[in-house]
């Protein structure tokens, strides 16, 4: 088939935090994809957004992914990062359009790689997922969503059906002017390794997830 160029806005909108940088067809496993480019003039970071298809100003089916080095690249069990990856990405190209902004900054929730796997280390001796944060003497959830919202409008975005479990997420978005049209549940089976890790973010820190009823203790 034919390689066609994916709609995108064209005429990208100049934004306090982000410049875009490129624009390059990206093949995947999922299917086929705009990556875009940005640098966050802030922190000096990179940063990109995936995008499927035809995106309209309104609705978007999208998905504001935190980086997980352990779960996206060597396929670590402790969390559901990487496959909640790739199902967004399967659900765009189901749907026929969608973008995914990929925050890098975020691992662990923002406290970093190194700190992540101490916080792994404290959660392997009974800790849970917010105990072992608050006993590195760490934030709870030390990420922001500004970058992802100027994103968003760089690419003509004002409204969004959601995929994440995340309520604060939801809130961080809609408070910089991003209206979500509607949140869609991200939910990735529960395995042996995270189950307590994701029974922590459910009563811990609010994230809806409903399918972990009647399946865990």
């Amino acid at each position: 088939m034919a390689y066609q160029e994916l709609s995108v806005n064209s005429s990208p909108r100049q934004t306090a935090a982000v410049e875009r940088v490129v624009e390059v067809r990206l093949p995947t496993v999922h299917g086929e994809f705009r990556a875009i480019g940005y640098m966050d003039r802030r922190t000096n970071q990179e940063q990109v957004a995936l995008v499927h298809g035809d995106i309209a100003a309104h609705g978007a089916l999208t998905r504001v992914h935190s980086e997980c080095l352990t779960g996206e690249v060597f396929g670590s069990t402790h969390c559901e990062c990487g496959d909640q990856l790739g199902t967004a990405m399967r659900m765009m190209v189901t749907d026929g359009s969608g973008i995914l902004v990929y925050i890098q900054g975020h691992e662990g929730r923002g406290i970093g790689l190194l700190a992540k796997l101490k916080a792994l280390q404290l959660q392997q001796e009974g800790l849970d997922t917010v105990e072992a944060n608050l006993a590195l003497g760490l934030p709870v959830d030390a990420r922001e969503y500004t970058v992802a919202v100027e994103i968003l409008n760089d690419l003509g975005v004002e409204s969004v059906r959601l995929l994440s479990n995340n309520p604060r997420k939801r809130d961080a978005l809609e408070a910089n002017g991003i209206t979500i049209a509607e949140r869609i549940p991200l939910l990735i089976p529960p395995n042996k390794e995270n189950h307590q890790y994701l029974l922590a973010k459910r009563k811990r820190l609010d994230h809806s997830l409903p399918h972990l009823d009647g399946l865990l203790g």
